[in-house]
């Protein structure tokens, strides 16, 4: 039996030219990725309408700070769903778990969809919506280590172009999902949102969804993959022999999942703290979409060139530096443009870090534990750190009156990611 205990594996020099299986490749993987975190990501975009409906309070603060709370809820269904989802990739395959977790993906979300509201049902209608996101933590639990092993393991000599298609797709969700907060909030009156509107997007991922579980089907398995002898044990092999990488992989996600969940979050900020109206703070999200949806293949590109951590390391800093800055921006100049400007920032950055954050932590572990060792390591720090962010920010800002309370947030996440980043150049992992 093969136990992973060899290092990870540096990519091979890039070849001249994609070939159009690739392409292929790319497009499926990223089209479902795509799709799957539409799901997840929309609960967050209208956060503001779903606390009216379904938990409501004698306040607006805790009305909406429940509705965070159970967005945060999803995620401790997260390393779950990286265990199990993670292990049985690298048991049965990487096209295996992609397939079940877009199904279980979409279950969570028409749960949602045609859920009764509190005024219906009463608690059974909170309780509900609870047990969908968990259902849908579970299954993006297993996402993010599956689609990045599938993209690298397609492109092992171009793992950072490859594998940042993860990050790219990310983008095309929140422009997904921003472009439906723009356009509802905008044609809809308050109270056509409040009665069937805001179940739109929902209903939309469920109608794709099909579609991205028929790719998912019909594609190929990593030839890196089928190379590989599995390992029957590698939740075991991912503790035991690579506790230190398991580490490592952690601390580079923090600051990538604190950066992407205050995006998600920024629409509800916008609105609460700022005055600006909805479809205006929807319409500056799409900006940070859009940006990050072609960039991360740029930077993925570049990296493949010149290395992982030395652009992450420019991209962690800049938040470090920045991300007061932006907020008291924002804080001094509530309009849009000032808006559009500091989320156009916010979306470079993002591109430049998790475009290459997936090639790195592929080459962290080895292809026998590799799907396991990537999900347990996104997915605790993205329910750590990044699941719960809108909800600590929330939280803060309430408790101190500081509007620009998610910059503290965002500047600890990039001191921790930082730091990480300087211990595995200097233990020379990349």
């Amino acid at each position: 039996m093969h136990h992973a205990t060899s290092p990870a594996i540096a990519p091979e020099p890039a070849p001249a030219r994609v070939t159009s299986h690739s392409w292929r490749v790319i497009a499926a993987a990223s089209i479902g990725n795509a799709l799957e975190w539409f799901d997840l990501v929309v609960y967050g975009f209208f956060a503001v309408t779903i606390a009216t409906l379904f938990f409501p309070a004698e306040s607006d603060t805790v009305s909406l700070l429940m509705t965070l709370g159970t967005f945060g809820v999803s995620f401790f269904m997260r390393p779950l769903g990286a265990v199990v989802l993670g292990v049985y990739a690298d048991k049965a395959g990487r096209k295996a778990a992609l397939t079940l977790s877009i199904l279980l993906m979409m279950v969570g979300t028409l749960m949602i969809a045609v859920m009764p509201t509190y005024a219906s049902i009463g608690v059974l209608a909170p309780v509900g919506i609870v047990i969908a996101r968990m259902i849908q933590g579970f299954s993006a639990g297993g996402e993010f280590g599956s689609a990045t092993a599938f993209l690298a393991e397609h492109g092992a000599s171009r793992r950072g172009f490859f594998s940042s298609w993860q990050a790219s797709s990310q983008g095309l969700t929140t422009v997904l999902a921003a472009c439906f907060g723009a356009f509802l909030t905008s044609a809809l009156t308050p109270e056509q949102m409040l009665d069937w509107g805001w179940r739109i997007p929902f209903f939309f991922g469920l109608l794709i969804g099909p579609v991205a579980f028929y790719i998912r089907r019909n594609i190929d398995e990593t030839p890196e993959f089928l190379a590989t002898e599995t390992s029957q044990r590698p939740l075991s092999d991912t503790f035991s022999n690579q506790p230190e990488r398991l580490l490592l992989a952690i601390g580079a996600v923090v600051v990538g999942t604190v950066a992407s969940y205050l995006i998600l979050y920024m629409p509800t900020y916008a609105v609460k703290q700022l005055g600006i109206p909805p479809s205006a703070a929807f319409a500056a999200t799409i900006a940070t979409g859009v940006v990050q949806m072609i960039g991360a293949p740029i930077f993925g590109h570049w990296s493949d060139r010149v290395g992982r951590t030395g652009i992450m390391l420019g991209a962690a800093l800049l938040f470090l530096v920045l991300a007061y800055p932006a907020y008291a921006l924002l804080a001094a100049y509530p309009t849009f443009g000032m808006m559009i400007g500091v989320q156009l920032c916010i979306g470079a950055i993002i591109s430049a870090y998790f475009g290459v954050l997936p090639a790195l932590l592929t080459e962290l572990f080895p292809t026998a534990t590799r799907t396991t060792g990537m999900s347990l390591g996104y997915n605790i720090a993205a329910t750590l750190f990044g699941g719960f962010a809108p909800f600590i920010v929330t939280g803060l800002i309430s408790v101190t009156g500081n509007p620009l309370a998610p910059s503290f947030y965002l500047s600890a996440a990039a001191a921790i990611s930082v730091a990480t980043l300087l211990l595995i150049r200097q233990l020379g992992l990349r």
